[in-house]
């Protein structure tokens, strides 16, 4: 693996071999890498999460933090991304992490750059990073996918996290269905009542409301919305025995989620922070382990 972009990208062996890294990480410790790496973390969006677990998952990993803040670098005087990068690439980065607001951004770098790109989340694209994390926090929970029912209830249509854990859900043998109001479907199928699909699930994943991508205007009030599209404690009671709550984060309590859900018996919501560090940890070790095999290849030098 050279990049990481997408979930359309991977294949189940792919998403396997991270999962059961990530595994090994957290039962025997993150170590440091044997070779000496220099990266950046690019975020021309907000992130507490994402970006916080890269960098203790870099520093534990023994990796050289390159800070870089896009409120005072060149992009303020109009350089483009890939100038940037080709940039950071002459300097020595081995590899960058990147969020950005546009969808599908890296399009234009991947071929054009020899450093590795992970991408952090693009706009209302992708986010395979967290994908990769919610399922191995599933995986924990019952031990695979196959036949497992999954709902995805929230702001579907602008949600990166959505998008990336239906590709990876499905392929790798679950149910996923997606409850919303109707217009914040986008390009999947929905259903817009909880009744019926709650009581057979087995993950219910939660999604913000994210108010930045509708200009501010939802339709909704936050009682209105929590009232019908919400996990209330009332529809948590009926949720089936060893079923389990997620959200990507971050939450607004009583909105999409009923506040003393967060930490309830069946939240796997602090969890899911917890592993991002061990998944980004196998990440970073995949991608950058791949390419020094590549680059030893090409110049004919012995691979240690």
């Amino acid at each position: 693996m050279q990049n990481l972009l997408s979930m359309k990208d991977l294949t189940i062996e792919d998403i396997t071999a991270i999962l059961d890294r990530a595994e090994i990480l957290k039962h025997y410790g993150i170590r440091e890498m044997s070779e000496k790496y220099m990266i950046s973390n690019l975020f021309f969006e907000p992130s507490t999460r994402t970006k916080m677990s890269f960098e203790v998952a870099e520093r534990k990993l023994g990796l050289e933090v390159i800070p870089f803040e896009s409120g005072f670098s060149s992009v303020l005087k109009g350089e483009s991304l890939y100038d940037t990068l080709r940039t950071l690439e002459e300097i020595g980065m081995d590899a960058v992490v990147i969020r950005h607001p546009e969808e599908r951004y890296y399009e234009e770098l991947v071929g054009n750059l020899n450093l590795a790109i992970i991408n952090g989340g693009d706009g209302s694209g992708q986010h395979p990073t967290q994908s990769l994390l919610d399922l191995f926090t599933i995986k924990e929970a019952f031990g695979g996918f196959k036949g497992l029912n999954v709902l995805i209830a929230g702001d579907i249509v602008h949600s990166r996290v959505a998008k990336s854990n239906a590709d990876a859900l499905k392929k790798l043998g679950a149910n996923v269905t997606f409850l919303c109001p109707p217009q914040w479907a986008g390009e999947f199928d929905s259903v817009s009542e909880w009744e019926g699909t709650i009581e057979t699930s087995d993950v219910v994943m939660l999604l913000r409301v994210q108010h930045e991508r509708h200009d501010g205007e939802t339709g909704f009030t936050k009682e209105e919305y929590h009232r019908k599209y919400g996990l209330t404690v009332e529809r948590e009671a009926s949720m089936k025995p060893g079923s389990i709550i997620m959200h990507p984060a971050p939450f607004n309590r009583d909105v999409e989620i009923a506040g003393s859900l967060v930490e309830g018996r069946r939240s796997r919501i602090f969890k899911q922070v917890e592993n991002g560090v061990y998944i980004r940890s196998a990440i970073l070790e995949t991608i950058l382990k791949g390419r020094e095999l590549t680059w030893r290849k090409s110049l004919k030098m012995p691979m240690y």
